[in-house]
């Protein structure tokens, strides 16, 4: 091996190698384009190879890739570590939110296990139980983290799945197996087929519901909180002013899943098999026996610091990620858990989106410090103030449906804030912009795995594999979704917001401008 072979191979790893070529290709180029073509042509490539390299986040995860693309950026003059210091102080609440949040509800973990788990034994109507799934991973991503919701249903599953491949393969729980391994089912190959359909569709319908639930708070993604932070609303007026595009959308994306379960289209519809429930209700009951006190108080308390938790959002008593923070203090000091590494393993999810966040912004440094939006946001502002948000929400839904809702948002809120800045828009129609970019990267991203963070999470977990759930077959059971979402929003923005909006106002339930 020469040594640049022996370069390339440590380079990004075990990334392709036509992708570790791109990149070098990329990094090569930049420079070149910057000082001897146009800083400003050289500015969107840098955003189209950012978003290329999230679109690519299964061969790299985009830390790396993207990270050196912002380092260059920074070293060639494109923006200043100045710059990318004041987006980081600007979005702080946001690292926060990460940061804190998500690994506080990593030690309720055994809580959100014990829901799932009795929904999935205790309710016999797939429809019943899709709607269920769907409904409780809504409510769960308006007050948590949508990562950490799917994290859970992927841990539930996970279970289910290992304890009926056992038994099917002629194991008892306690031997050791590989469950990716279908060599002695057996007979059972045809019911394990039936479990994966049944599985595949309800972390399809539970995925849908982090978005249909993370699109009405400040929580419920990241790039909510910025632009709660960007119009300066609370919880509670956020909730109200997204209400008359999100709450018609809830509506009509439960009642999509009703109807891909009742009439078994796009993959939906398998029903738990019996033999299945059968052996899943028995280790449920002998869970349940089995518990000690010590487990039951462990509950109690958990279940105690989720109300806290709900009220403090709600009321907002303190900053999100501060409210995350005490999450930390009560769920560790109350249920056991006292060991150093044992709380460092909550962290261990947040920070490398973490990181990859503040790589986010130094990107949208360079995009405000060589004014790439500018024409767009012209053309956008340019129109008549309904077809403005019209084309915000298209826009936004549009990029974030191949790239990613949290960078789309932060480089949209933006240039929308500049715009009111310069007196270029009107305070009503910032406010309204700004709903049409949170609801417009949240709800049309549901079309790709690489949109939401979740079905991204989901992809590239060990389940998905076991289920048989590829990037091909995610987009395929979405397309329903990706449709009634997106159109239904683009009708509230259109018809339901303006006037809604107005109506909130006078009741005084939002402020009024």
């Amino acid at each position: 091996m020469t040594y640049m072979q022996a370069f390339m191979k440590n380079f990004l790893g075990a990334s392709p190698d036509w992708y570790k070529v791109t990149i070098v290709a990329f990094l090569v180029i930049n420079p070149l384009v910057f000082f001897c073509v146009s800083p400003f042509l050289a500015g969107w490539l840098l955003v189209g190879e950012f978003i290329f390299t999230l679109a690519m986040a299964l061969k790299c995860y985009p830390l790396q890739p993207g990270g050196l693309l912002a380092i260059e950026a920074v070293a060639i003059g494109m923006t200043h570590p100045a710059h990318v210091k004041e987006e980081l102080l600007a979005n702080f609440d946001v690292l926060l939110l990460l940061m804190f949040m998500v690994a506080g509800i990593y030690f309720m973990k055994q809580l959100l296990l014990f829901l799932f788990t009795k929904l999935l034994v205790r309710i016999h109507s797939k429809i019943v139980l899709s709607l269920a799934f769907c409904f409780s991973a809504a409510f769960l991503s308006a007050f948590l983290d949508a990562l950490t919701v799917v994290a859970v249903i992927i841990s539930v599953a996970m279970g289910f799945y290992g304890v009926y491949h056992k038994i099917a393969s002629g194991k008892t729980l306690q031997d050791a197996s590989d469950i990716g391994n279908d060599d002695k089912l057996g007979k059972n190959r045809e019911t394990l087929e039936r479990f994966r359909s049944f599985l595949r569709s309800l972390m399809m319908h539970a995925g849908v519901g982090t978005a249909l639930g993370g699109v009405m708070t400040m929580v419920g993604e990241p790039q909510n909180l910025i632009i709660a932070g960007q119009a300066k609303w609370n919880f509670l007026e956020f909730f109200f002013r997204m209400a008359p595009v999100t709450l018609p959308v809830f509506v009509c994306g439960l009642a999509t899943c009703y109807l891909l379960e009742k009439f078994k289209l796009f993959g939906y519809g398998e029903r738990l098999p019996h033999k299945v429930w059968a052996i899943l209700a028995r280790l449920d009951r002998n869970n349940t026996e089995k518990m000690s006190k010590q487990d039951k108080i462990k509950l109690t308390a958990q279940a105690i610091i989720a109300i806290w938790l709900i009220v403090g959002l709600a009321l907002h008593l303190a900053e999100v990620g501060l409210i995350g923070l005490s999450v930390i203090i009560l769920a560790t000091s109350f249920t056991g858990v006292t060991d150093e590494h044992a709380i460092g393993k909550a962290f261990q999810e947040t920070m490398p989106f973490t990181a990859l966040l503040a790589v986010f912004f130094s990107v949208v440094a360079v995009i405000n410090d060589q004014h790439l939006f500018a024409p767009i946001i012209h053309f956008v502002l340019a129109a008549e103030e309904r077809i403005q948000l019209l084309l915000f929400y298209g826009f936004n839904g549009l990029l974030s449906a191949i790239s990613d809702n949290v960078f789309v948002a932060t480089v949209y809120i933006n240039e929308a804030k500049a715009a009111l800045t310069s007196g270029a828009i009107a305070p009503h129609q910032y406010e309204l912009l700004a709903v049409a970019i949170n609801t417009g990267t949240n709800l049309p991203s549901v079309a790709t795995p690489n949109g939401q963070a979740a079905f991204l999470f989901l992809l590239t977990s060990s389940l998905a594999p076991l289920i048989r759930l590829s990037y091909g077959r995610m987009v395929i059971m979405a397309l329903p979704y990706t449709i009634v979402l997106s159109l239904v929003g683009l009708l509230a923005i259109e018809f339901i917001l303006p006037p809604l909006t107005i109506w909130l106002a006078e009741l005084g339930l939002i402020a009024a401008i």
